[in-house]
């Protein structure tokens, strides 16, 4: 029996992304990773094969198994694979670059597959036609703390494609060229268009007609009418820094169709998030698309013969099940090909030996806006427009032809989704509990912060009131001790009557002991006298 592996995905469209910029088509390549630990999610050992690009200003790009994407660049003089990573800011190669200039500052990037450490350097850059003096970049010359071998896997570094914002070189340099390499190459193009495009292809589908592409600040051709599209705002999700800033959007209300063709609802623990939408983040360099727990139990948990793998974190399920999946932006459906649903990519093998597969379509243009600045678009905000590019009735005869040998079985008692209350659930460790907790409230930190100033403010006020309550007691106690009442007066008292001499009180005269009498004061300030 044969089965499909199947992983949890958040950005689920990385596996289908484009994104758009004016200028010109470069080819990448194409690699996916073997997947057989807990650490399934990391890249590893891949073959690859090479996929022959026609089209003017594109060159042919290697495609293993659909999980990395890699272009060249040219850096000092040298031409440089480079992972294409549309979820990071900078820009990290190793070995020796020509002309090079160290400046001296020492950085840390951390990834999935480890860490890329060394001092920022500035060299001359040239990528997809557009040439940058002296651009900022991270020179690794240790690569020992990475999980895999990055050379055996075709790529001699990685360039972010991400907002400028989430650059930590650009955050040690203190002039232009910290910038990201997009963000220099819009802004001294400044009459360009502020967008990317990728287009990747799907390998093992013979009926899939397209080849990976990427173009800066121009379309592919072909697919001109992305800009039709709806616009969908670019969600600016609260964090501690804006250095977490990502190709961000919100799906539709209820925005996820799954299997049974009815919405998967999940509850989002982003605050701005309306009931029924979830926050998708749009990353060309995970592996593999993520989505919270509760999503993939949805998704496969009803399959039969589904299976969870707790130690690699990931569903099995027979390779010959179609499972339909949508999303919904912007009024739009976006069916996912079945053929990524479950992937068949990884050579794992289930306990009995079977090959297990790994889950994984549309065209996206990323307008970059206002996050450069100096250009003709620095006022417009951010945008996404995705391309549907997957027809159900199609892919359905695509999975047919590819997993079942031509002869659809589909709607049979052996495919049939089990029962709601059948569903299975994967288990959820301490370690992701105490993960979703500190996300919740990282999430929440603007209203943790003003609650929090909202609670020092009172404090502040009551100790503040307490102090004039308590000024004013002892005012008050001082006063009465004094004869004066509160209102400044002398308390009303009997005294004699100053008018009538007989009664007036002869007084000693504090400085010499004589006798003094307010009626033979010389200087007339008797009581009775109008002063």
């Amino acid at each position: 029996m044969c089965y499909l592996f199947c992983y949890s995905f958040l950005s689920f469209l990385l596996f289908g992304l484009d994104a758009f910029a004016n200028a010109a088509i470069l080819n990448f390549t194409v690699r996916t990773p073997s997947l057989g630990d807990s650490n399934s999610h990391h890249l590893y050992s891949r073959q690859s094969t090479t996929t022959n690009v026609t089209a003017p200003g594109v060159i042919s790009i290697h495609n293993t198994r659909n999980a990395e994407y890699i272009s060249n660049i040219t850096l000092g003089g040298r031409e440089i694979p480079v992972l294409l990573d549309t979820g990071s800011s900078d820009l990290w190669v190793t070995g020796d670059v020509p002309g090079t200039k160290d400046l001296g500052k020492a950085i840390s990037l951390s990834y999935a597959v480890g860490t890329a450490s060394g001092d920022i350097n500035t060299a001359d850059l040239t990528f997809d036609g557009f040439t940058v003096k002296d651009q900022a970049y991270l020179l690794v010359k240790d690569t020992s703390s990475f999980s895999l071998d990055i050379k055996a896997q075709g790529f001699e570094g990685l360039i972010g494609l991400g907002p400028n914002t989430g650059s930590t070189i650009r955050d040690e340099i203190d002039n232009n060229s910290g910038d990201s390499v997009l963000s220099r190459i819009f802004s001294q193009n400044a009459t360009s268009h502020n967008y990317l495009t990728m287009l990747l292809d799907r390998q093992g589908d013979t009926s899939d007609p397209f080849t990976g592409q990427l173009s800066i600040s121009e379309l592919i051709p072909g697919f001109e009418n992305v800009t039709d599209m709806p616009k969908l705002t670019v969600d600016k999700v609260h964090r501690l820094t804006d250095a977490d800033q990502h190709w961000q959007t919100f799906t539709d209300i209820n925005g996820v169709i799954g299997p049974d063709g009815q919405p998967i609802k999940i509850n989002s623990i982003v605050p701005k998030a309306d009931d029924g939408e979830l926050v998708v983040i749009f990353d060309s360099g995970y592996t593999l698309p993520q989505v919270p727990r509760a999503m993939s139990d949805a998704i496969y948990g009803r399959v039969q013969g589904a299976a969870y793998n707790e130690q690699g974190g990931y569903w099995t399920v027979p390779c010959d099940q179609l499972i339909n999946l949508s999303f919904k932006f912007g009024g739009i459906e976006y069916p996912v090909h079945p053929l990524d649903v479950s992937s068949s990519d990884f050579n794992i093998l289930d306990a009995t030996g079977n090959p297990v597969c790994v889950v994984r379509n549309v065209y996206a243009l990323m307008e970059y806006g206002n996050w450069v600045k100096n250009s003709k678009n620095d006022r417009n905000d951010p945008y996404i427009q995705l391309l549907p590019l997957t027809d159900k009735q199609a892919a359905h005869d695509d999975f047919v032809k590819v997993r079942m040998g031509g002869i659809d079985n589909t709607g049979d008692s052996a495919h049939a989704l089990l029962p709601a209350d059948q569903m299975k659930h994967s288990p959820i460790s301490s370690a992701e509990k105490k993960k979703h907790y500190e996300e919740k409230v990282l999430s929440r930190w603007p209203y943790i912060f003003v609650g929090c100033f909202a609670f020092v403010l009172i404090v502040i006020g009551l100790i503040i009131w307490r102090c004039c309550v308590a000024r004013k007691r002892r005012n008050a106690k001082k006063a009465s001790a004094m004869g004066i009442n509160t209102a400044g007066q002398h308390p009303q008292t009997s005294y004699a009557n100053l008018n009538n001499p007989t009664s007036a009180t002869p007084m000693k005269d504090m400085g010499s002991g004589q006798k003094y009498n307010f009626e033979e004061d010389p200087y007339g300030y008797s009581p009775h006298k109008n002063v």
